[in-house]
């Protein structure tokens, strides 16, 4: 489907855009106050990102839903929470640690963290969402979000995801989410803004729904 605003074309990513969606998302990721926090030594940091977003990639590919534009300029990975955790949980936090090396503690308490207090209500939890710097404020991930947004709506179906500036937070804002209590991180850490778009007829249209333990999420 093509946004006319932007004229980005949005289809399902497929294996044989890997190369391309990797690189997307180690770029899109690399500087911000998470990516300090989780790898302080930029060098270092070029090498795990690598590593952790082709694993993350594929763990997308595999058992969630991907969404790029036609020029891979953009990549969307979501995660359906309406099922059991995975059996193939335990073996992707191993996959994590051996990516990520010395800095898999971090990783790990992000992880385990953002789960603590995952909504524990069935809903699309969006993962990452990475636009190529060279082309973003063109409204090319809204475009991509808004296709994914418009599949739940008619499923009438929520959505989750985790903010990691302001910048960002107002941009889901438009897009129709509402901010609940933000998660900061320890030793120093950066303010992570819990994110939810609900449903125009959802039982509770201005609340922020409840987190519980629920199976773990299978993004990271």
């Amino acid at each position: 489907m093509t946004d006319i605003s932007t004229g980005a074309t949005v289809r399902q990513a497929t294996r044989g855009d890997t190369e391309g969606l990797i690189s997307v998302l180690a770029k899109a990721f690399f500087d911000g106050p998470v990516a300090d926090w989780l790898v302080p030594d930029p060098t270092d940091r070029r090498t795990v990102y690598q590593r952790y977003f082709e694993l993350a990639l594929n763990h997308g590919l595999d058992k969630g839903h991907v969404d790029t534009t036609a020029d891979l300029s953009a990549v969307a990975i979501w995660y359906p929470r309406t099922d059991p955790e995975p059996k193939s949980a335990l073996e992707y936090s191993a996959a994590m640690e051996a990516a990520t090396g010395v800095y898999a503690p971090k990783f790990t308490l992000l992880d385990t963290m953002f789960e603590a207090f995952h909504p524990s209500e069935p809903h699309h939890y969006l993962a990452y969402v990475a636009v190529n710097p060279e082309q973003q404020n063109r409204g090319i991930g809204a475009a991509l979000l808004s296709h994914h947004h418009r599949q739940l709506d008619a499923l009438g179906m929520p959505a989750y995801l985790e903010a990691s500036n302001l910048r960002n937070r107002e941009l889901y804002v438009r897009l129709g989410y509402r901010a609940g209590p933000p998660m900061i991180l320890p030793t120093t850490g950066p303010t992570i803004w819990r994110m939810w778009r609900g449903q125009p007829n959802a039982a509770r249209p201005e609340g922020f729904p409840p987190s519980g333990l629920l199976p773990r999420r299978s993004a990271r």
